[in-house]
Order: structure tokens, then C-alpha cells, then sequence
């Protein structure tokens, strides 16, 4: 349980952090004077989507803090043998690093109204991001290949079930990341797409730190530092 409630408070503290910083508990009714006397009263200037996206990694961050305090919990069983990591694994890594990296300098190009640029980073994020989806299904099959099966192992069904998971959030992203590829090569301005660029960026930042989270839970890095922890509270 230490864990789970260690991640939620991470989650809460960035969320909170986000939320101040949107200015979104303000109140400008209750002041009096010209607009521009109180500069940090304003309303939010934050889009709908973004907020609406905000919510939605949120509850995301929760769904995936529930899968680690079971897999914590479960891994107390004499049952539990945990399997060995796929080298795979670190490659992926950093393609999701990567198609990160490369959002963010498409969001960078699409503020500066830089086509051809905006269309490079677009298009390397969506390559290294069905990368890492093929690696996942490449470090699946090596799993299986050693004998490591989910109805044998409950560590290997956790494996699977964390993985996949992550893997359907990387899939749904491509569905819109995919069609913002369209937009750019179809010659669409990037003031038009610096919206939905800015959405894609800010989901793949997330499910970034997910991944990490998740590699850190699945390499036993985590548990350790959790044990640690425990010692220095006792």
C-alpha cells in the first residue's frame, strides 16, 4: 500500500501543480479596478482539450497506480517467481524517449510555422512510436520463447496484462497522431495544427513517465527502493 499512496501523492502533486499554474481557482469577479491592474486574476487562458486531456492522464496515472499496488501485493506469495527482464526492453525505452523528444520539437516547429520541420517530427514520432509497440510484441515473443507463459507464472501475467495496457494508451494516441501526420503532408497550415500537435505532445510526455514507472516496477528497481524506504521510516 505504501506504494500505491506514495504514486498517488506524486500524481496529486503534479496535477495540483498543473492546475495552479492554469490559474484555474482565481476569481477576477471579486476584484475591482481595470483588467490590467490584476494581471494574475484573468480567467485561464487553458483550452477545453487540454483540460479535458489533463483529466483524462489523470485518471490514466490512477488506473496504472492500481495495477502496481496489485502488482506489489501479489508479489508477496511464495508462488511469485519473477521473470527475467527482456534486454529488448531498454531499446524500447528509448524509442518512446524518442517519439517524446520528437513531439515536443514538432509543437516547437508548429509555433514557429516551420512546415517542413513540423512534418519530420511528426512523422519520426509516429515511426518510433510503432517501434516501441513492435519491440513490446518482439520481448513478448522472447518471454515465450524461455518458457515463460501467463497461466504459468502470476509475474509474467502481470507482465503481460501492464504492457499491453500501456501498449493499448500508445495505440489510441497513434489513432490521432496518425491524423495529424495526414493533416501536415496534406499541406494544412501549422497554426491549424498547433493544437492537436500540443495534445499529442502532452500524452506522449505522460505515458513516458508511465513507461518508466512501470520499468522501474518490472526490473524489481522499485521494490527496492520501497524497502528502502520502509527501513529508514521504522
Amino acid at each position: 500500500m505504501s506504494a500505491i499512496l506514495i504514486f498517488l501523492a506524486l500524481v496529486t502533486a503534479v496535477a495540483g501543480w498543473w492546475l495552479a499554474r492554469q490559474r484555474l481557482m482565481s476569481k477576477p469577479w471579486l476584484e475591482a479596478g481595470p483588467v490590467n491592474a490584476f494581471p494574475e486574476t484573468e480567467a485561464s487562458l487553458l483550452h477545453p482539450a487540454k483540460l479535458g486531456l489533463g483529466v483524462f492522464l489523470a485518471v490514466v496515472g490512477a488506473l496504472f497506480a492500481l495495477f502496481i499496488s496489485a502488482y506489489f501485493m501479489r508479489m508477496v506469495y511464495a508462488d511469485w517467481q519473477a521473470a527475467p527482464m527482456p534486454r529488448l526492453l531498454w531499446l524500447n525505452t528509448g524509442m518512446l524517449l524518442l517519439a517524446s523528444v520528437a513531439l515536443q520539437c514538432a509543437v516547437v516547429a508548429a509555433h514557429k510555422g516551420q512546415v517542413d520541420n513540423l512534418r519530420l517530427a511528426l512523422l519520426v514520432g509516429a515511426l518510433t512510436s510503432v517501434a516501441f509497440l513492435g519491440g513490446q510484441l518482439l520481448a513478448w515473443r522472447d518471454l515465450a520463447a524461455g518458457g515463460y507463459f501467463a497461466a504459468e507464472n502470476p509475474a509474467v501475467s502481470f507482465f503481460y496484462l501492464i504492457t499491453a495496457m500501456h501498449g493499448l494508451h500508445i495505440i489510441g494516441g497513434l489513432l490521432v497522431l496518425g491524423r495529424t501526420n495526414v493533416r501536415a503532408w496534406r499541406g494544412e497550415r501549422p497554426a491549424k495544427l498547433t493544437l492537436t500537435t500540443e495534445l499529442c505532445a502532452m500524452y506522449w510526455h505522460v505515458l513516458l513517465v508511465v513507461w518508466l514507472v512501470l520499468f522501474a516496477v518490472l526490473a524489481g528497481w522499485a521494490a527496492d527502493f520501497v524497502d528502502i524506504c520502509r527501513q529508514l521510516l521504522s
